[in-house]
């Protein structure tokens, strides 16, 4: 075993405590509560252990030229030359940063969530706690084919938590959801083989180590390396989701618990754009310079396109679903316009999107449950019933319209400033983007919570408490528990993205130290020069 440190072991424990977790919780069946609070405290387990390894990491040694921190390595199967390696850089790490956040917020959110007949409690928490573990792998593998192992491996848990905990239409959707993702993952197969093949030639001996691999990188001719990045490229782009492979996404978003929809939409998906930054860039320099075109039109045009067709959602589920697509098409932009502004922002951008995405999901559970109703035509007047629940989803709605203030004008503006220079006519398109946003988040607002209280989810709830036919006042209603407002607990799950979204907003600085030296490292991997230099 070789390694870089003392502390090279913490991803290897950040990788396996959640699955230890999920093998203690999933056998307490008749134990609900025990099996809550033991999913719990692993989920707590490894936040506090996300943040020794944040303390850990250093911002300096990566400037100074260590690409991966807390590396660890095992051999693995020697005959194909691959290692058990594991390892972060700045943007890995704030996506663990990201998990380690929103497992312990989704678990108790979903605390008290109706389990479907002949569903258990213990088998949900252990899905969570097994997607947690196979996330970490992913984000932190450095040999490509252990990175494509938990790549398929992490659509296993997913897809039970759709399959089996979700809506009246969650097979179909789970089913979608796993055949897209492991098409996508069966064509990175062959690029991941093709690879191999290539680097025997380069190297006179065969390797699956992203070092090894960057190293030869350059070298190899052009038409190689845009056949390689196409497999790369439809795998990651069916999982970001980029249009036309964004489909499957409404679809697994509106069936799948609300606590699985914010791992899918806010984590899960983040694999994809993240594989753009670690693999497709430096690994096909090439390739990506030349197919980025390619890839800003379809940015862009994922855009426009699910912002006007989120629009005329009528489904709360499906509406954030289309938002996120919109949001991924911002970060393919900052990604594939190859500045280091760009870069960071579209970084930056993945974890902000997490956070906000996160609380309007979670928002929209919140209001599920008290109404019973996805649809948007089912409320009306929210806020005159459950004022702090109306108020926390203006926050959610204005972060993700990227308000100034909230943290994803950061990162958004970072994205539009970095891209402007070298793509300015995909940046002023993506920038109309902004626009819809504001129409679609506001639209849906205004719909949901504002005006006379009215729709048949809100004023079935009022009568439930009122009673049959009677003419009580709806606030009166509320106070019987019709249309409560936010309890200690719901407050509790919200309270850290709310600080999150209000921190970032004002104080991004110490992620994008995390971020930006990795950002440099991508820049000189590419090998182009920035048009306008890093984030200050």
């Amino acid at each position: 075993m070789t390694s870089t440190g003392g502390s090279s072991v913490l991803l290897l424990i950040l990788l396996v405590l959640p699955l230890v977790g999920a093998l203690v919780v999933a056998p307490m069946t008749g134990n609900p509560r025990g099996a809550k609070v033991t999913a719990m405290i692993f989920a707590v387990a490894s936040l506090v252990l996300t943040a020794i390894a944040w303390l850990s990491y250093s911002p300096a040694a990566a400037e100074r030229g260590m690409r991966f921190q807390l590396e660890l390595s095992v051999p693995w199967i020697p005959a194909f030359g691959t290692s058990f390696a594991l390892g972060i850089d700045g943007i890995a790490l704030v996506m663990l940063a990201l998990i380690a956040v929103l497992i312990p917020i989704v678990m108790g959110f979903s605390w008290n969530q109706e389990i479907p007949e002949g569903r258990t409690e213990s088998g949900f928490f252990a899905l969570l706690l097994t997607t947690q573990g196979l996330l970490v792998g992913v984000f932190a593998a450095t040999d490509v084919f252990l990175f494509y192992v938990f790549f398929e491996a992490m659509l296993i848990p997913m897809y039970f938590l759709i399959g089996r905990f979700g809506g009246p239409r969650r097979q179909y959707a789970a089913v979608k959801f796993f055949l897209y993702s492991l098409l996508g993952g069966l064509i990175m197969l062959a690029s991941v083989i093709g690879l191999y093949v290539v680097s025997g030639t380069a190297l006179g001996e065969a390797t699956f180590s992203w070092a090894e691999l960057q190293s030869i990188a350059a070298t190899l001719p052009e038409s190689t390396q845009i056949w390689l990045f196409l497999g790369f490229f439809v795998a990651f782009a069916i999982k970001a989701p980029l249009v036309p492979f964004h489909t499957w996404l409404p679809d697994a978003g509106a069936e799948a618990p609300i606590g699985a929809g914010v791992l899918l939409v806010g984590v899960l998906d983040k694999v994809g754009t993240f594989g753009f930054l670690r693999y497709c860039l430096p690994l096909f320099p090439l390739a990506s310079q030349r197919l980025a075109p390619f890839v800003l039109t379809l940015a862009v045009i994922g855009i426009l396109y699910a912002a006007l067709v989120a629009v005329a959602q009528a489904d709360l589920k499906r509406f954030v679903s289309y938002t996120s697509i919109a949001h991924f098409g911002f970060i393919a932009l900052g990604i594939f316009a190859f500045s280091s502004q760009a870069f960071a922002g579209a970084a930056l951008y993945m974890v902000n999107h997490g956070i906000t995405t996160g609380m309007l999901f979670i928002g929209i559970g919140f209001l599920i449950t008290r109404g019973g109703s996805r649809l948007i035509g089912d409320y009306g007047g929210v806020h005159k019933l459950a004022p702090l629940l109306a108020g926390t989803f203006l926050l959610a709605g204005l972060a993700s319209l990227a308000l100034p203030g909230t943290n994803s004008f950061v990162s958004e503006f970072l994205v539009l400033i970095g891209s402007f220079p070298r793509e300015p006519v995909f940046t002023i398109l993506a920038t109309v983007g902004i626009i819809f946003a504001a129409l679609y988040v506001l639209w849906v607002y205004q719909q949901t919570m504002q005006g006379p209280v009215r729709g048949a989810a809100v004023l079935g709830a009022l009568e439930r408490a009122g009673g049959p036919g009677t003419m009580i006042a709806p606030e009166a209603a509320a106070k019987k528990g019709g249309f409560p407002d936010l309890s200690g607990r719901e407050i509790a799950v919200l309270t850290p993205l709310i600080v999150l979204i209000i921190a970032l907003g004002f104080f991004p600085g110490p992620v994008l130290d995390v971020i930006n030296p990795s950002v440099v490292a991508t820049m000189n991997e590419v090998g182009l020069p920035d048009p306008v230099g890093g984030p200050r």
